[in-house]
């Protein structure tokens, strides 16, 4: 009998999960609010609905004999799959009531806290003592810097830098301009090392895919840093992977997930130890293709396997050995100015440079930049080395390289820097 599956989502982040659920011979729907979403043509059926149209989609489900569903790559896409398959009596590795703890960022700091686990200090803020100037009783046990944060957004939205206290009421009234709940988060500002840990949860127990170095650069003093570089495997792992994976089994053992993807978000210092930044029941976009590349483990495959082959996952967690790479890999991110592109012939020649994996360009000549638009970057590309040396010559190069030229002459893109690591690491 055919299964039939729902794919939530159709930009190009899915096509490859399409592909090779239509490959496996299940009939594949797919489904968000983006008409033109690629992975569309891709698909047995594709409909055209919001994915916050909870009772719409799982109305779908039971009229299509939905068996199974499936997301990644989105904390939104993550939150409305489980209410959609609780919703239609789909089965689903997590459930409604266990949302709080991925979602919402106050409730999984207030989690971490709970379990004694790292994680920056933090303080809710009403919105009504910021327009009062009145906020200090909440923020005065936090050291500066501050970094302000709307518990309802994604995509880095509304997140400020506050440096001391002459610049809090303005940008905290700032990040109060992105939420439409009546109170704003604010926690002290961790400079150190950061990391994406993807891992996969089986029987209650957490297995380790990957852990990269999450590179950002400055662009502004009170502007959150841009992501511009994704390395695989971290230079620091063996340091790093036994108190992250820690962190982790605590975390589920509390909020009952027994199965599926897990991501965290955290930062290290050799004398500090980890903080956590965020956790999330899903795998991270535009960067879970490093772990093909490097490992040879493709997540799309193991999405599916959890969905249609049990066998094949547990064997691919067995076997997989994160700390020991085929190569070294890393994304690297380019990230635009609100302006019109009138010239992508550079990183269009840098597409073809042999390191480059896969190239992804999101705009056409003529098409201006929309910040936190459907597009996350300007341009992206999956680049592979032999070693660390290797790949930050290449980084270096493509770095020095990258322009783009707005209609006047201006430069679109923010310039790309690679941090510095401890020497003993490199």
């Amino acid at each position: 009998m055919t299964q039939t599956l729902l794919i939530l989502g159709t930009m190009g982040e899915f096509i490859q999960l399409v592909q090779k659920a239509k490959a496996r011979g299940i009939y594949t729907i797919v489904c968000d609010g983006y008409a033109d979403g690629p992975a569309r043509v891709y698909a047995d059926e594709s409909y055209v609905i919001p994915v916050t149209d909870i009772e719409q989609i799982a109305s779908l489900c039971n009229e299509k004999h939905v068996d199974n569903i499936i997301t990644s790559f989105s904390d939104l896409l993550l939150e409305c799959m489980v209410k959609i398959a609780a919703l239609a009596k789909i089965p689903c590795y997590l459930k409604p009531e266990q949302l709080p703890w991925y979602r919402d960022k106050s409730a999984t700091k207030e989690l971490l806290e709970q379990l004694g686990l790292p994680t920056p200090k933090f303080c809710k803020i009403p919105i009504d003592s910021i327009i009062n100037n009145s906020s200090e009783e909440y923020f005065d046990k936090l050291s500066y810097p501050l970094v302000t944060k709307p518990m309802d957004k994604y995509g880095s939205r509304g997140i400020y830098i506050i440096n001391n206290a002459n610049e809090f009421y303005k940008l905290a009234l700032q990040t109060a301009q992105y939420t439409d709940l009546d109170y704003i988060i604010a926690e002290e500002y961790n400079t150190s090392y950061e990391f994406n840990m993807m891992t996969w949860v089986l029987d209650g127990k957490v297995h380790v895919i990957s852990i990269a170095d999450r590179e950002k650069t400055y662009i502004s003093p009170n502007e959150i840093p841009i992501s511009t570089r994704n390395v695989y495997p971290s230079r620091l792992y063996q340091q790093v992977e036994q108190p992250a994976k820690d962190v982790l089994q605590k975390f589920i053992e509390k909020t009952g997930q027994t199965d599926g993807a897990l991501s965290m978000q955290f930062f290290w210092h050799p004398e500090n130890g980890i903080q956590v930044c965020e956790i999330a029941a899903r795998f991270f976009g535009y960067e879970h293709e490093l772990t093909d590349y490097v490992w040879e483990l493709n997540l799309e495959d193991l999405l599916l396997d959890s969905l249609y082959d049990q066998h094949s996952l547990k064997a691919t967690l067995h076997n997989h050995k994160p700390g020991k790479p085929r190569i070294c890999g890393a994304v690297l991110y380019y990230h635009g100015r609100n302006m019109k592109i009138h010239d992508l012939s550079v990183p269009q020649e840098l597409s073809l440079h042999p390191a480059v994996k896969k190239p992804w360009i999101f705009y056409k000549n003529g098409e201006e930049i929309v910040k936190h638009g459907p597009n996350p970057y300007v341009v992206l590309y999956y680049i592979a080395a032999e070693n660390y040396n290797e790949l930050d010559q290449i980084t270096d190069e493509f770095y020095s390289k990258m322009t783009i030229k707005s209609d006047n002459g201006d430069e679109v893109l923010y310039k790309n820097c690679i941090p510095v690591y401890p020497a003993d690491n490199v």
